[in-house]
C-alpha cells in the first residue's frame, strides 16, 4: 500500500529489486547482522532449485466464437478462423497468453489488462478475409497490425498498385495471397519480394513469392521494415568439365550416354497400334 503507478511489469520488477536491495541493509531487533548478512550465512544451507522450470501459467478451457475469438479474463484474443467453434485450451501467464490446439500452440498474445479490450492477429483472418475483401479496409485487425508495425508500408504500397490495377476487390485479394507467404517464407524476405516486384512495375503475387524464396525460408522472424542484404550476382555456368578438373578428379573414359538403343521401341509402338503413328 498504496498501489504503485506503474506503465508496465518491467518498472514494477525494477521497484520491487530496488526494495529488495534496501531490504538487506534492515536490521531486526535484537540481532546484531543485516537481513542481507543472515540471508548469505544461511543460503549454503538452502536446498538448491529443481532443473525443470516451474510453469506458472494458469490452465484453462474455452469456445472460439463466431468472430474468430476467444474471451478470458474479460478480454478479446484472436484464433485461426479454422477454429471457430471448437474448445481450446489457453496457457495464461502475468505477462502472455497461449492458445493450444490439442498440443498444438496456434496463437500467442500479450496479456491485455482492460476490460473488454482485445487483441488480434490479422493473419488468423486471412482466409475469411480473402472471401470478403471489403471487410479489410476497416478490421481492427488491420488497424492493430498497423499500429503494432506487422503492416509495414511496403505492404500498404503494394495494396495501392494492386487497387489501382485491379481494382478495390481484386487487388485487396493480390495484397492476402502475399500476406499469406509470411506463413511459409521469411518476413524480411517477403518485403523485399514485393519491393522487387513493385521496382519491375509487376503487382504479380508469383513475382512476389519467386523473389521472396531466393532469399531463403521461413526463420520465424517477425514482419519489419529492416534491409534484407542484396543477393549476390549469378556466378558464371559451371560445367561438370570445368568442376572435374578443377576438383582433380582422374578421367572419365566411360563412353558418352546415347538414346539410340531407345529407338528398337519404336516400330514396337507401331505394330501395335496397327501401324498408326503415336
Amino acid at each position: 500500500m498504496p498501489v504503485p503507478r506503474i506503465d508496465d511489469l518491467a518498472e514494477l520488477n525494477a521497484r520491487l529489486a530496488a526494495a529488495d536491495a534496501a531490504d538487506d541493509a534492515r536490521h531486526i531487533d535484537g540481532r546484531p547482522a543485516t537481513v542481507g548478512a543472515d540471508f548469505v550465512a544461511e543460503a549454503p544451507l538452502l536446498l538448491p532449485l529443481p532443473d525443470e522450470p516451474f510453469d506458472c501459467a494458469l490452465s484453462l478451457s474455452t469456445r472460439v466464437d463466431r468472430y474468430s475469438r476467444i474471451c478470458v479474463r474479460q478480454c478479446l484474443y484472436s484464433v485461426p478462423a479454422r477454429l471457430i467453434g471448437a474448445q481450446v485450451r489457453v496457457a495464461l501467464s502475468a505477462e502472455s497468453l497461449a492458445v493450444f490446439d490439442g498440443r498444438q500452440q496456434v496463437a500467442t498474445h500479450p496479456r491485455l489488462t482492460t476490460r473488454g479490450a482485445s487483441h488480434l492477429v490479422l493473419d488468423h483472418y486471412l482466409e475469411i478475409l480473402a472471401g470478403k475483401p471489403g471487410a479489410l479496409p476497416g478490421s481492427t485487425a488491420l488497424a492493430q497490425a498497423r499500429q503494432s508495425g506487422v503492416f509495414t508500408a511496403t505492404h500498404e504500397a503494394f495494396w495501392q498498385a494492386a487497387r489501382a490495377k485491379h481494382g478495390d476487390g481484386e487487388g485487396t485479394r493480390a495484397l492476402i495471397e502475399v500476406l499469406l507467404l509470411h506463413r511459409r517464407l521469411d518476413d524480411r524476405a517477403v518485403l523485399a519480394g514485393i519491393r522487387a516486384a513493385l521496382a519491375a512495375g509487376s503487382i504479380n503475387v508469383d513475382v512476389v513469392a519467386i523473389e521472396a524464396r531466393k532469399l531463403g525460408p521461413k526463420t520465424g522472424s517477425v514482419h519489419s521494415e529492416q534491409a534484407v542484404a542484396p543477393r549476390r550476382s549469378p556466378t558464371a555456368l559451371v560445367t561438370l568439365g570445368a568442376r572435374a578438373q578443377a576438383a582433380k578428379l582422374p578421367p572419365d573414359t566411360r563412353a558418352a550416354p546415347s538414346t539410340a538403343d531407345y529407338d528398337q521401341l519404336l516400330p514396337a509402338r507401331a505394330t501395335a497400334s496397327g501401324g498408326r503413328s503415336t
